[in-house]
């Protein structure tokens, strides 16, 4: 994946009213998950917008209330491309990964961003866009290429995540589907429905007319 350096600042007021205060000066309330797994009870000191999240089993995780710019994040958020990013927060580097984006329902304009803190060792799952790649035989005997799922869920750690996932067609007959369950990749699980059609080479009426000619 491609690198996206983001820089943020730990957000301490919280609230609805904070929140809508901080998106009228062009900043934008984030939250950065997958942080510091500890041992209950916890007492060492936490660092400005840290908090601590009961998990169970004696255990917490400390997640970080942060605020970016919006003008910061527009690539990250407007672009089909992964990126992993080298965000800058209490005045140390940490990785992530986006994981959900809120939108307002009426302005489109960014609510809120989850973040989720990523480790060489620790897989996470990533939707990946898709990129099809030959020239199917069912297209050169007339049918129609149809990409029914645009991303796919692969499951790998941060590092090994590509930028897209390639997948070549050229064999792919007349009237025929590819389904999840048929690709594999070195070092990526996909945790999409094994039966999920991905692309399909569609039937077209020239087609039919040649095949019943035929």
């Amino acid at each position: 994946m491609k690198t996206y350096n983001l820089a943020a600042q730990p957000r301490t007021d919280l609230g609805k009213k904070a929140a809508k205060t901080l998106r009228a000066e062009g900043l934008i309330p984030a939250v950065l998950n997958g942080g510091e797994i500890v041992t209950l009870p916890y007492t060492a000191a936490l660092k400005p917008g840290e908090k601590l999240v009961e998990i169970g089993n004696g255990k917490g995780i400390i997640t970080t209330d942060i605020v970016v710019k919006n003008d910061d994040v527009r690539k990250l958020l407007y672009t089909p491309d992964v990126f992993a990013i080298e965000l800058e927060v209490n005045g140390e580097k940490r990785n992530a990964v986006l994981r959900e984006v809120q939108f307002h329902p009426v302005k489109d304009t960014v609510l809120h961003i989850d973040l989720l803190e990523v480790s060489e060792n620790k897989p996470v799952v990533v939707e990946v866009p898709v990129k099809l790649e030959g020239h199917a035989e069912g297209v050169k005997a007339g049918g129609k290429l149809q990409l029914s799922m645009k991303k796919l869920k692969v499951k790998a750690p941060y590092t090994q995540i590509p930028e897209r996932v390639v997948i070549n067609i050229d064999n792919l007959g007349l009237g025929k589907t590819l389904q999840v369950g048929e690709l594999h990749f070195e070092g990526l699980e996909l945790v999409n429905a094994k039966n999920a059609v991905v692309c399909a080479v569609q039937l077209t009426r020239a087609a039919r007319g040649a095949a019943a000619k035929a």
